[in-house]
């Protein structure tokens, strides 16, 4: 089961751009950052994202949800953790926390929920043993940063 104590990890720094005129990141480019983060967990439990699409599967997003703690601003190096958590036969939800890295201020938390599909289909696919397993698991511990920041 995934370590709750001990998550994956992905920074990244706000852009000047994902900003608004109240100086603090926009509302909507948290989706951004979710499907940013949400993409590099992908990765280091499955592999190249071709992975999947060469066994005929893929993930679509059904529903997400975002709530605020404190702003972000630019330049903030933002800490996304991600854990499992529901996890169905055809659907998985993941759980997101972000901190801003250096004073550890809760900025937002988020569920992300994707169905598996089969492409050739375009339908609803049963989660496979291997990737189940992947997803209880996580990826603990493991620390992916685009940010250039000092460890």
């Amino acid at each position: 089961m995934t370590d709750e104590n001990n998550p994956f990890r992905f920074r990244f720094r706000v852009r000047y751009g994902e900003c608004d005129a109240q100086g603090v990141v926009f509302n909507a480019r948290y989706a951004d950052f979710v499907d940013i983060a949400v993409n590099e967990y992908i990765r280091t439990l499955f592999g190249d994202y071709q992975h999947l699409l060469d066994q005929d599967l893929d993930i679509q997003v059904v529903s997400m949800t975002v709530n605020w703690k404190a702003p972000a601003k630019f330049d903030d190096v933002l800490e996304a953790r991600i854990k499992a958590g529901r996890l169905g036969n055809t659907s998985f939800t993941l759980h997101l926390e972000f901190f801003r890295h250096g004073d550890g201020q809760f900025i937002a938390d988020a569920d992300i929920t994707y169905v598996l599909i089969q492409p050739s289909k375009m339908a609803k696919a049963v989660i496979p043993g291997s990737l189940r397993d992947k997803l209880e698991t996580g990826a603990p511990g493991v620390l992916i940063s685009h940010a250039g920041e000092t460890v």
